[in-house]
């Protein structure tokens, strides 16, 4: 859970207690069906925070092993890189998908 989003829940959580508490003493006009609303929108903001936290705990794997594939292909493609720009004048360059000019 992020700590934004924990912070604001247990706010909401606590204003919606004290609301329910003193609810006859609010001279506000803060009726049972708003301090309702507001609670079920507190529950669907854990629900979805719950399904965040989800999610990002799939995608961590998965966001290390394409960093690790692309740390390969970065490296792969500097070394053909250079040996192509090593036997080939840079006419030849964008023969083989360099752009690069010296």
């Amino acid at each position: 859970m992020s700590k934004t989003v924990e912070i604001q829940i247990e706010k909401s959580r606590n204003l919606v207690e004290g609301l329910r508490k003193h609810l006859q003493g609010i001279g506000g006009g803060v009726t049972n069906e708003e301090v309702n609303a507001m609670e079920q929108a507190v529950r669907e903001l854990e629900a979805a925070n719950a399904e965040v936290d989800r999610l990002r705990e799939e995608l961590a794997p998965k966001v290390k092993q394409m960093n690790a594939v692309m740390a390969r292909v970065k490296s792969a493609y500097a070394e053909k890189k250079k040996t192509l720009k090593g036997y080939y004048p840079q006419e030849r360059w964008a023969d083989y998908g360099v752009p690069d000019k010296r």
